[in-house]
C-alpha cells in the first residue's frame, strides 16, 4: 500500500540516524517502528507498585517551624529568642 506521511523533524532525524546505523531502507525501518508501536499501543500498560515512603521517628523537634522568622533565624545561626 502506498501512502503519504508527514513526519515531524525530530522523528525524521531519529529515523535517518537509525536507518544509517542499521543500513536498512526507510520503508523497512518505518514499517518495523509502526509494528512495534502498534503492538505496544494495543497492550494495556502494566500497573506499577504504588510508591511508599518509609517513615521514622526523628524525635522531638528542636524548633517550632510554624514561626518562619524563628526557623530562619535558627537556620542562619542567629541567637533568636
Amino acid at each position: 500500500m502506498r501512502t503519504t506521511l508527514t513526519i515531524d523533524d525530530d522523528v525524521a532525524i531519529q529515523l535517518e540516524r537509525l536507518r544509517r546505523s542499521r543500513d536498512v531502507s526507510l520503508k523497512d525501518l518505518v514499517n518495523e517502528a509502526l509494528r512495534r508501536g502498534l503492538r505496544d499501543m494495543g497492550t494495556r500498560p502494566r500497573k506499577g507498585k504504588p510508591f511508599r515512603t518509609r517513615t521514622f521517628n526523628v524525635g522531638k523537634a528542636l524548633i517550632n517551624i510554624d514561626n518562619v522568622a524563628e526557623a530562619l533565624a535558627y537556620a542562619e545561626g542567629e541567637d533568636f529568642k
